[in-house]
């Protein structure tokens, strides 16, 4: 929280953490070279820091549009950026799946990127990501102007 987080985000960087440690316990890849304490904090930070690189990129368009720009433009505008605040609200690896997945990759690739299971359960992960930011777009405050203007 000191590091521009939230209590969301302290749930799900805990919640991730704990996957990650239960992923390599499982696996029978885990190797301790200090105290579990110090090792689940150090996973916690890797995990931290990559949201917070990915919130970066995912900068907020301007809200203004310049007076030029054609009515089309400015509803694409519009929804690019509603898309892009539902996208950073995901969850990491719902954020992972779906940019994989729209990078080209096939379930196999992402099952196996993503440490998953098998195909099957990358499939499902893919669909319950793209539900999940369908509702946040939805959810969205923008969303309902978007509508009105599309028409």
């Amino acid at each position: 929280m000191n590091n521009s987080g939230t209590n969301d985000d302290v749930s799900d960087v805990f919640q991730d953490t704990i996957i990650v440690l239960f992923r390599q316990i499982a696996g029978n890849k885990l190797n301790l070279t200090s105290d579990l304490k110090g090792y689940f904090f150090g996973v916690a930070r890797k995990i931290w820091s990559a949201q917070l690189r990915r919130k970066r990129r995912m900068t907020e368009l301007d809200l203004d549009f310049p007076e030029e720009q054609g009515h089309e433009e400015s509803i694409e505008l519009m929804f690019e950026r509603i898309i892009n605040r539902a996208f950073s609200k995901l969850k990491p690896d719902m954020q992972e799946v779906l940019s994989l997945y729209f990078e080209g990759y096939s379930y196999v690739e992402i099952a196996e990127r993503m440490n998953f299971k098998n195909e099957t359960y990358a499939r499902r992960k893919k669909y319950l990501s793209k539900e999940t930011l369908m509702e946040l777009i939805r959810e969205d405050h923008e969303y309902q102007e978007y509508l009105r203007f599309r028409k």
